[in-house]
């Protein structure tokens, strides 16, 4: 969810100014010459339906995850849902993913026919803790989600072992961490098949919906695209009960072009988190990071014990933000009909997640003096004694242009102002 408030933050000249959430339009309109000629391509050649500019972006994008196949398809929960099918998962069977996370990672499994049973999450990443998982796992599981939350791999060390001792499917959710590494290997070649969603605001993001799998299993990779394909192995020849779930080929047209630019986009995210933990106040309680698992940040999130009035002051001063998620996953009424089993009457640390997380701004185009405004204005709230009335010159944050709460020097590196913040 964000917050489309109305901005209360002037630049010197007087005129409004917001810190978006995101802002799609500024990169877009750096690769315009080449969005265009994109569409122009799938325009000339009628293949609006896979195609070739399809086959293109899946063996660049298998290539860039490291993996040995890509199959494009509609969605990144069409993606989750055909990757398990197509390992033979479905009714009868359990997977485990973690409490905390966005819905999609369970209608998935259900989509598959299966149940999830959730378990928690790790209290400084929100990622799957391999020890819950482990307590989970019954007679019928028959796989793992490890869902690399907010832009950092799990501990799929851990994950794939686990895995191992219990002859278990390995599914990586990777919706929200194109690009990003553990021990040096990318997402998407770290477990036996990953779904990532292209999702307009992803790291790696279409101009509409689309998803892909990628896996190192052949045939795995087979079933998937005669699953996408209404179950069609050759033209005319429909061998199972298939889905409609194919990636257009102007999605991928326009893929294509972002993806030489995504590594750089990543460093930028990052760059932006390393100033943002430069410049937040102590209450703020920040992700914990591994150094394994150098995150992409699709999100930045933070945590507040009184997140609903920090989120309140911020969108005052004009700052976009997001909850991700104001639920734990197995809290939803949509699965509330779940075997009491799957779904632990308490999982302490997804609903703290869920109870405490606001996510600020975070995109690769983000000003300097977008990120200083962030952070000031989290050091102004923060400062309230009451969480209602902010101190004296909170409201007055960048009527100078310079976004700087009274007394305070402009955030740069080195400043005494720019506190390193600890995992």
């Amino acid at each position: 969810m964000v917050s489309r408030s109305r901005s209360l933050i002037h630049q010197a000249d007087g005129t409004q100014h917001m810190v978006p959430f995101v802002a799609l339009t500024r990169q877009h309109d750096t690769l315009s010459d080449e969005l265009r000629a994109g569409f122009e391509r799938v325009m000339s050649t009628d293949a609006f339906i896979l195609g070739r500019e399809v086959e293109a972006f899946e063996q660049e994008f298998a290539d860039f995850s490291e993996a040995s196949e890509c199959v494009g398809v509609a969605s990144g929960t069409a993606a989750l849902t055909l990757a398990l099918i197509a390992a033979g998962i479905g009714a009868g069977d359990e997977v485990v993913l973690p409490g905390h996370t966005f819905i999609a990672s369970a209608l998935g499994v259900l989509h598959a026919g299966a149940t999830p049973v959730f378990c928690d999450v790790e209290r400084d990443t929100g990622l799957i803790d391999p020890d819950a998982a482990v307590s989970v796992i019954g007679a019928r599981t028959a796989a793992i989600l490890a869902v690399h939350l907010y832009g950092q791999a799990c501990e799929m060390e851990r994950i794939n072992a686990l895995a191992r001792r219990h002859g278990l499917l390995v599914l990586e959710d990777a919706a929200q961490a194109h690009g990003a590494r553990h021990d040096g290997k990318r997402v998407g070649s770290l477990g036996d098949a990953a779904a990532f969603s292209f999702y307009p605001s992803k790291n790696l993001g279409a101009l509409g919906d689309g998803g892909a799998v990628c896996t190192s299993d052949s045939q795995l990779a087979a079933r998937v695209r005669e699953l996408r394909d209404l179950g069609q192995a050759s033209k005319g020849e429909h061998l199972v009960v298939g889905y409609n779930e194919r990636l257009d080929g102007l999605q991928a047209a326009l893929l294509r072009v972002k993806l030489p630019h995504l590594d750089g986009w990543n460093a930028a995210r990052r760059r932006h988190a390393r100033r943002l933990r430069e410049g937040l106040p102590d209450e703020m309680v920040l992700l914990g990071e591994r150094a394994a698992t150098p995150c992409v940040y699709h999100l930045f999130p933070v945590r507040h014990q009184r997140r609903d009035w920090l989120a309140r002051l911020l969108r005052a001063a004009g700052i976009e933000i997001g909850f991700h998620y104001i639920r734990a996953a197995h809290q939803h009424a949509a699965i509330a009909n779940l075997p009491p089993r799957t779904r632990p009457a308490e999982l302490p640390q997804a609903e703290a997640w869920a109870s405490e997380e606001l996510s600020l701004p975070m995109f690769a185009e983000l000003s300097e003096a977008e990120l200083q405004r962030v952070a000031f204005a989290c050091r102004a709230a923060c400062m309230s004694s009451d969480g209602r009335h902010p101190p004296p010159g909170y409201d007055t944050i960048g009527h100078s242009g310079r976004g700087l709460l009274p007394g305070e020097k402009s955030l740069v590196p080195g400043s005494t102002t720019s506190r390193p913040k600890s995992a």
